[in-house]
């Protein structure tokens, strides 16, 4: 008599393990898009400080003093007050947009790229550096 050793998985067997992986993708799936969605919002947070220095900086080395016209006046000085990647409009899934506003006055914004996606909340600061949430219509919230 032959004995044969049967070798391999039931479908029964293959189900289950295919069913549990679903159920562990499921779970942890939304907490990992979660998580890049708050480290973007804290990316871009930072990313104001470092504009805001950078127009401080680049505002003190001017005379008269006076705040760059765009972004890109900041990583086209030598030295670079700050690199490239801050000043191209984009940066980890936000937008800015700065706009001077005068020799003494400037707005910077950031924006998520794809709302709901890449981040929820805008940012907006003015010279004063504090940064501050924008409401739906984007208007400053005080």
């Amino acid at each position: 008599m032959i004995n044969r050793k049967n070798r391999g998985f039931t479908l029964v067997e293959v189900m289950i393990v295919v069913a549990i992986i679903a159920l562990l993708a499921a779970i942890a799936i939304p907490n990992l898009l979660r998580a890049r969605h708050n480290a973007n919002e804290s990316a871009a947070i930072g990313a104001m400080h470092s504009l805001i220095s950078a127009c401080e900086s680049f505002r003190a080395a001017q005379t008269p003093p006076a705040y760059p016209t765009a972004l890109t006046d900041l990583s086209d000085a030598d030295p670079q007050y700050v690199p490239d990647s801050l000043t191209d409009g984009s940066n980890q899934g936000y937008d800015y947009a700065f706009t001077q506003v005068s020799d003494d006055q400037y707005e910077l914004t950031a924006t998520p790229t794809t709302s709901g996606v890449t981040g929820t909340r805008v940012f907006f600061t003015v010279e004063t550096g504090v940064i501050r949430l924008d409401d739906a219509a984007g208007d400053p919230v005080q």
